[in-house]
């Protein structure tokens, strides 16, 4: 199989400690752009993945950040600017007025930006991964665990990363076509 058609290299193991070993081992070799694929959620395959950079919560303070500048600026440009009316003799600008819609549009974008932070992030909506070209790739839902080793890593080379995979004592090794 030609390089062009290699999305990467794949190991399967039987429990959930070879993946995070062979993980680990990777990041030691040097491999960066590499995933794992396990049917539970393992803790300790975050820290030997390396995947500690969210940037979600970012994306939620910048989004209620710009909701609350958004509700406030605009009941003040309408109370002072567009359609200034004087009631009671009370300032124009009266901000302790403006809190209810600042704080109700602060939450929504928060939450409108999360929501689509986390599609983003993730990469969603993908309903196609070149990984469900492995045949036994379908128990990775069930009880298998997999490591992918991805060709654009700048370390990859299909059969050098094949024969490492294979010393980590895997179940198979196989590549992953486009």
């Amino acid at each position: 199989m030609s390089e062009q058609g290699i999305y990467g290299v794949m190991a399967e193991f039987d429990n959930p400690s070879a993946l995070v070993s062979a993980a680990r081992a990777a990041r030691a070799k040097g491999y960066r752009k590499l995933d794992a694929y396990s049917p539970f959620p393992i803790e300790e395959l975050t820290d030997a993945l390396h995947l500690h950079k969210n940037k979600l919560p970012l994306i939620v303070l910048a989004g209620g950040v710009i909701g609350g500048l958004t509700g406030f600026f605009l009941q003040y440009w309408i109370a002072v600017i567009y359609f200034p009316i004087n009631i009671a003799g009370r300032p124009l600008n009266s901000w302790p007025s403006f809190i209810i819609i600042t704080f109700e549009l602060t939450i929504l974008f928060a939450s409108l930006s999360a929501v689509l932070g986390m599609m983003a992030l993730c990469g969603l909506p993908m309903p196609y991964h070149p990984v469900f070209n492995v045949p036994r790739f379908s128990a990775a839902s069930r009880n298998r665990f997999f490591l992918c080793i991805e060709a654009a890593d700048p370390l990859f080379d299909p059969a050098q990363t094949s024969q490492f995979l294979g010393t980590l004592e895997p179940t198979e090794v196989s590549e992953v076509a486009h």
